[in-house]
């Protein structure tokens, strides 16, 4: 191989690296800004929330330097094949952890409410699900890194655990509405709250299948959701 065609692949990999690089950047963030999040609704710290809603804006700045440079590699480089599904899912995948930061964000808004209208004892609930649905960023995450497939697997199966331990969350909320009006306004926010860790498990699925993409060139059917999630509620 010529050295100026040597010199034009270990740039083009350098790139490529770069690329990634950003990206687990941007994962990292939002993994700390769910952990801070829920954090801030269990403690009830209002203070706290208002910075997380704050820092939100470095994975959207993150976001845009994954497009930038996805958009110069391919009028630039050209990709093809292995590298093409490199850089289509690092774009891909950067749009879902802004999401993701999104709906930290939100979870983060709740807290002012939770606040001023102290739950009941469910609110540690909402921490269980919380972890399991941080547990799916970091594997999904360490997924794409390694290109480990069966990882990227075991998250799929952890998703329809989170989905129903919504629905159990759901039937409790509303027994404690039930039983006393004075918790109708706590409730709903912890129920929003809960209704956006199961999508956040969702967006860790759908890194999942971009993981199975980038390994194999393959898009992967689509997996049913059943009757897991039967309680929607939309986030505001």
């Amino acid at each position: 191989m010529a050295k100026a065609q040597q010199h034009t692949v270990k740039s083009f990999d350098e790139e490529l690296n770069q690329l990634e690089n950003v990206l687990v950047e941007m994962g990292g963030l939002a993994e700390v800004q769910l952990d801070n999040a829920l954090d801030a609704l269990v403690r009830r710290d209002e203070e706290r929330a208002e910075r997380i809603i704050a820092a939100d804006k470095k994975i959207d700045e993150l976001e845009r330097d994954v497009d930038n440079r996805v958009m110069r590699v391919l009028a630039l480089r050209q990709p093809m094949a292995d590298d093409l599904r490199a850089v289509v899912t690092a774009l891909k995948t950067a749009s879902i952890i802004e999401r993701i930061g999104d709906y930290a964000r939100n979870v983060a808004k709740r807290t002012a409410v939770i606040s001023q209208n102290p739950p009941p004892g469910t609110i540690q609930s909402i921490a269980r699900m919380g972890n399991m649905v941080q547990g799916m960023i970091k594997d999904v995450l360490d997924a794409y890194v390694s290109r480990d497939v069966q990882k990227a697997n075991d998250v799929l199966v952890l998703d329809e655990r989170v989905d129903l331990l919504y629905n159990s969350l759901f039937r409790e909320f509303l027994t404690y509405m039930m039983e006393d009006p004075r918790n109708i306004a706590a409730c709903t926010h912890l129920l929003f709250a809960a209704k956006i860790l199961e999508r956040i498990g969702d967006h860790a699925t759908n890194i999942a299948e971009n993981v199975h993409f980038l390994v194999s060139g393959e898009i992967p059917e689509d997996r049913p959701k059943g009757q897991q999630s039967i309680y929607e509620v939309e986030d505001s």
